[in-house]
């Protein structure tokens, strides 16, 4: 397999010596792509897990334990584990594409996966974040109008953003494959 300059003996790669030993920028990249897909994946299966487990789940129950629910729910999940895959994922693409600018085969798909990422944070913060926060300052005592003007529109979107982030998921695992293939 050639290495990852192109030519057999890495001699054209500033960043692979001619023994095909990897370097620090070579670990970097690996590294980067590895966590990338692996923070990428945990969003992917947070957010479809409300897809088809916690909000189907949810709508079984009544009015005020479902209010009394996504609101505990949404405070639970501000914590520092949460914020390291959220943020990681988009940390971690973000470099992977960065370390990767001439890498046009990994550039590509973990661009596209960044791209994607940054939809689903558009999707998050323009529409998901506000409904929680809107679902967390109502006045008890009509929940029924609470859910309403919530459970809905926060499932749907919840749903396009489960969609987006496992395309994302995809894409920066396929620049993993591309890059252990030696085909960045």
């Amino acid at each position: 397999m050639p290495a990852r300059g192109g030519s057999l003996d890495g001699s054209d790669d500033p960043t692979t010596p001619a023994t095909g030993k990897a370097t620090l920028m070579d670990l970097l990249r690996g590294v980067s792509l590895v966590l990338a897909v692996i923070t990428m994946g945990l969003s992917a299966g947070l957010f479809t897990t409300f897809s088809y487990a916690v909000m189907p789940g949810l709508r079984r129950t009544d009015d005020r334990a479902f209010v009394a629910a996504m609101s505990n729910i949404n405070r639970a999940m501000l914590n520092g584990r949460f914020a390291a895959v959220f943020a990681g994922a988009l940390v971690w693409t973000a470099l992977a594409v960065l370390l990767h600018l001439g890498a046009p085969g990994v550039l590509l798909w973990a661009g596209a996966a960044l791209v994607l990422y940054v939809a689903v944070l558009i999707i998050t913060f323009a529409v998901n974040v506000p409904l929680n926060n809107r679902l967390d300052a109502a006045q008890p005592g009509d929940d029924a109008a609470t859910r309403r003007d919530f459970e809905r529109k926060w499932v749907r979107w919840n749903d396009v953003r489960s969609l987006v982030v496992i395309a994302a998921s995809a894409c920066v695992t396929w620049s993993l494959v591309l890059y252990g293939q030696g085909l960045a």
